[in-house]
C-alpha cells in the first residue's frame, strides 16, 4: 500500500504540472492576442470546485466547495412568449448582463475565473469564442465579438492552439537540463557489467542467457542497456554479439520478436545484473517479521545457491503464498531463516542500485553545457518515441496500451526527486507528441483545420467543428476506457 500511495503521488503530482502548463500555454497566447480566457482550471470539477476564484473591481473574490455556477443562458422566446425550437430542442440565448445580481460573477465576463477542481487528473482553459469541450453553443450561435477566439486571424489563432504542446516540449527541454546541472548523468557501461545480464522470457527463447555480456548489436559497439533495448525492440537488430564465458557468440534475432515481446507484456526485456543486498525494511513486510535489516546479503533460498537479485527474485515469484528458506550472510556470519512469502511473491525490501556494487560512470555538467545537452536529451526521446508509436498499430502494440495505472508503474517505489523529474519530462515529451496528433478534440485536430483554412481560404463552419470535436472527444474517451480497461484486465487476471 505505501508503494502504491508513493506512485500515486508522484502521478498525480506530475500530470498536474504538465497540464497546469500545458493550458498556460493556450492562456499566455490568448491573452498575447487579446482573447478572452473565461476559465482556468487545475483538475476537473463535475459538480463543484474545491476552490474558486476571480478578480472583480479590483478585488479578488474567493470561493470555496462552491457549487458549478450554472451556464449564462436562457429559453429563448418569441414574440408571443413561446419558446423557440429547432427540431426537437429549445433554442438558447445568452442572459442580458443587465438582468445579473452585483454578486453574480458571470456578470463580469472580462476576467478570467480561476479554481482549483476535486478530480486530480487534467485540468482545462476554456477560450472564449472556440469550440471545445465545454460544447458552448449558445455562445457559438452568437454573432462574433471582437475579444473572442474566432474573431483573430488564421496565423493568431495557430500559435493559441499549439501554445500547449510548445510549452510541454520546452518544459521538458528545461527539466532535461537542469536534472543534468544538479546531478549529471551517472550510467552503467555495459562492459563493466561484471555480473553480466538478465533477460526476459522472450529472450532466452531465442538463445539468450542470463549472464551473457552484450557487446555489438548488429556489428556496432552498444555503450548503455537503453540503447541495447532500442536497437533490438525498435530498430528490429538482426545480430546481438554476446560473451558468455570464454565465447563470444552471435545470437540472431527472428522476425516479429517485437510483436512476441508485446503479447507477453514483459517490461524487463534486458536488465542488469547486481546482488541481492536488502538496503531498507519495510514495515509489516515479511522480511521483518523474518528480522531480517539492512545489509543482510542474501546467497539462497530453499537450499539453491544464488545471490543476484534478479535469480531471487524469480524464485520467490515462484513461491507465491508459500513458506520458504531464506540464506543469508550478516556480519560475515551465514545464517538460515524461514519466511512466509506474500501473495505478490515479494520479501517487502527495498534495494541498493546497481551503481553501488558496480562501476559506473558519471557525466557532470556545467550550467551552460547542460543546456544544448538538455535539448539533445529531449530531441532524442522524442524521436524515440515517434519510433515506438507505430507499433501502437499492431495487434500486440494495441493490447499492451496502459492507463494511469501503467503510467504510475513507471515512477520508483520510493521518493526520488530525480527519478520524479525525468519521468515527469519524459511524460511532457509524450503529451506534447500526443496533443499533436491530427485527431479533433486534441490540439492536433484544431491544427489540421486551421491548415485547412490556411490552404483553402475557407473556414470549417461552428457546425461541423461542433460534429468533429464530438466524435473526436467519443474517440478519445473510448480510447481512455481501453487503455485502463487493460490495466484492470492485467491487474486481475495476468
Amino acid at each position: 500500500m505505501e508503494t502504491f500511495l508513493i506512485r500515486a503521488l508522484q502521478l498525480i503530482l506530475s500530470l498536474s504540472i504538465l497540464v497546469v502548463l500545458h493550458e498556460f500555454g493556450h492562456f499566455a497566447f490568448s491573452r498575447l492576442f487579446k482573447v478572452r480566457v473565461e476559465k482556468f482550471y487545475m483538475f476537473f470539477n463535475p459538480k463543484f470546485s474545491l476552490i474558486r476564484a476571480k478578480k472583480i473591481n479590483g478585488k479578488w473574490n474567493v470561493k470555496f466547495f462552491a457549487s458549478n455556477i450554472p451556464a449564462n443562458e436562457r429559453m429563448k422566446l418569441d414574440s408571443n412568449g413561446q419558446p423557440v425550437m429547432d427540431g426537437k430542442n429549445s433554442v438558447m440565448e445568452p442572459v442580458p448582463l443587465s438582468e445579473m445580481s452585483e454578486n453574480d460573477w458571470r456578470r463580469y465576463p472580462e476576467t478570467t475565473e480561476w479554481g482549483i477542481g476535486w478530480v486530480p487528473l487534467g485540468g482545462y482553459c476554456k477560450i472564449s469564442g472556440m469550440i471545445d469541450e465545454s460544447m458552448d453553443k449558445t455562445q457559438m450561435a452568437q454573432p462574433p465579438k471582437p475579444w473572442e477566439y474566432r474573431s483573430r486571424t488564421v496565423w493568431q489563432r495557430l500559435p493559441i492552439i499549439i501554445g500547449g504542446v510548445v510549452v510541454n516540449f520546452i518544459l521538458a527541454l528545461v527539466i532535461y537540463a537542469a536534472v543534468l546541472f544538479t546531478w549529471g548523468k551517472e550510467y552503467i557501461p555495459l562492459q563493466n557489467a561484471k555480473y553480466g545480464l538478465s533477460y526476459s522470457k522472450s529472450m532466452t527463447d531465442i538463445g539468450f542467457q542470463n549472464g551473457d555480456k552484450i557487446l555489438k548489436v548488429d556489428g556496432q559497439e552498444v555503450r548503455t542497456r537503453a540503447d541495447a533495448i532500442e536497437k533490438i525492440l525498435i530498430d528490429f537488430a538482426k545480430t546481438v554479439t554476446v560473451e558468455r564465458g570464454n565465447q563470444i557468440l552471435d545470437i540472431k534475432i527472428p522476425e516479429g520478436l517485437t510483436k512476441k515481446i508485446l503479447a507477453a507484456g514483459e517490461a524487463n526485456l534486458i536488465d542488469i545484473r547486481y546482488p541481492f543486498v536488502v538496503a531498507e525494511v519495510m514495515k509489516g513486510s515479511p522480511a521483518e517479521k523474518a528480522k531480517l535489516i539492512p545489509g543482510d546479503s542474501v546467497i539462497g533460498v530453499n537450499g539453491k545457491e544464488m545471490n543476484i537479485f534478479q535469480d531471487i527474485s524469480a524464485e520467490l515469484s515462484a513461491s507465491k503464498n508459500s513458506l520458504i528458506t531464506v540464506t543469508y550472510v550478516r556480519n560475515g556470519i551465514t545464517e538460515n531463516t524461514e519466511i512466509q512469502i506474500n501473495e505478490d511473491g515479494k520479501l517487502g525490501v527495498y534495494m541498493n542500485p546497481p551503481t553501488k556494487y558496480i562501476q559506473s560512470e558519471k557525466e557532470e555538467y556545467s550550467f551552460l553545457k547542460s543546456i544544448p545537452a538538455g535539448i539533445k536529451m529531449g530531441v532524442e526521446t522524442l524521436s524515440s518515441y515517434i519510433k515506438q508509436f507505430k507499433l501502437v498499430f499492431t495487434k500486440e502494440g494495441a493490447k499492451s496500451l496502459g492507463g494511469f495505472g501503467s503510467i504510475g508503474q513507471l515512477f520508483p517505489p520510493v521518493w526520488d526527486w530525480q527519478a520524479f523529474w525525468m519521468m515527469t519530462a519524459f511524460l511532457s515529451v509524450i503529451l506534447a507528441f500526443m496533443n499533436f496528433l491530427p485527431i479533433p478534440g486534441l490540439d492536433g485536430g484544431y491544427v489540421l483545420f486551421l491548415l485547412y483554412e490556411m490552404i483553402t481560404g475557407r473556414k470549417p463552419s461552428d457546425k461541423f467543428l461542433e460534429y468533429a470535436q464530438s466524435v473526436g472527444m467519443i474517440l478519445l474517451l473510448i480510447l481512455l476506457i481501453y487503455a485502463n480497461g487493460n490495466d484492470i484486465f492485467k491487474a486481475f487476471f495476468k
